[in-house]
C-alpha cells in the first residue's frame, strides 16, 4: 500500500502491500501486511490495512493511501444511515455493492491522474458469511474460496492455490494466511513489518493475530 504525498509524486510512485481473505466453513478469515510505501521508502510500519465498517463486516485495503482511507470513511458512514433509515442491518451483498459504486465513481472523477484503491469485503449476515472483491476500476466479484490483492498478491496467491480446501475451519484458514503472507513478505519489497489477521463469523468480528509473523514462526 502506497503513500502518496503529493498529485506530483503520485503519478511515479507504484501501489504495494499484500491482502488476502478466503472463506472457511465456519466463518471468514482476513489478513494483511502492515507496511506502507512511498516509492522506495518504508513510510509506515503500523498501517492497519483491514477495517471494521460495520458489526460484521470488515475491508481489507490496498492502493492509494487517500483514496481507501477517505472510501473506507465514506462507506462506514453511509452503512451508518443504512442501518438507521432501514431499521435493519445492511446485507453483505448491500455493503459491497455500494462501495464499488464509490469506487466506480471515484476513479471516473480523476483526470490525469488517477486514484487507485482495491477493496476485499468480507462479512456476515442472515444468510451467511461472503467475500467479495471490489477490483480498482469498481468491478465487482463475488468470491466463494479465497483471493488476493495487492503487489505480494502472485506469491499469496501461489500459496493459497497449494494448500487451500474446501471447507477447512477458520482455525486452519489461520495458519494459512500466515504462511500465505510470509510468502509475500520474503519476496515482495512493499510488503512486510509484520501482519494482522481477523476472522469474521456469526459472533462477530475478531482479531486473532497482529504481530511479526516471523517470531510466530519460529515457535510453530
Amino acid at each position: 500500500m502506497s503513500n502518496m504525498p503529493s498529485n506530483a509524486e503520485q503519478a511515479t510512485l507504484s501501489t504495494g502491500t499484500t491482502t488476502l481473505a478466503m472463506v472457511c466453513k465456519d466463518g471468514l478469515v482476513l489478513a494483511a501486511d502492515k507496511r506502507a510505501t512511498a516509492g522506495y521508502m518504508i513510510a509506515n510500519k503500523k498501517t492497519e490495512k483491514i477495517q471494521q465498517i460495520a458489526d460484521k463486516m470488515v475491508i481489507t485495503m490496498a492502493g492509494t493511501v487517500s483514496d481507501a482511507q477517505l472510501l473506507t470513511k465514506l462507506i462506514k458512514a453511509e452503512l451508518q444511515l443504512k442501518k438507521i433509515r432501514g431499521s435493519r442491518e445492511p446485507t453483505v451483498k448491500e455493503a459491497a455493492n455500494l462501495l464499488a459504486n464509490m469506487v466506480y465513481g471515484n476513479i471516473r472523477r480523476m483526470s490525469m491522474i488517477p486514484g487507485i484503491a482495491h477493496f476485499i469485503v468480507g462479512g456476515n449476515d442472515e444468510t451467511g458469511n461472503y467475500i467479495y472483491d471490489i477490483y480498482p476500476d469498481g468491478s465487482l466479484s463475488l468470491i466463494d474460496d479465497y483471493i488476493s490483492s495487492g503487489s505480494g498478491s502472485v506469491m499469496a496467491f501461489g500459496v493459497l492455490e497449494t494448500m487451500y480446501k474446501k471447507n477447512m475451519s477458520t482455525d486452519e484458514g489461520i495458519d494459512l494466511a500466515i504462511k500465505a503472507l510470509n510468502a509475500a513478505m520474503q519476496r515482495d519489497i512493499a510488503s512486510g513489518n509484520g501482519a494482522m489477521i481477523v476472522t469474521v463469523t456469526k459472533d462477530g468480528v475478531k482479531k486473532v493475530f497482529d504481530q511479526d509473523i516471523e517470531a510466530l514462526l519460529k515457535h510453530k
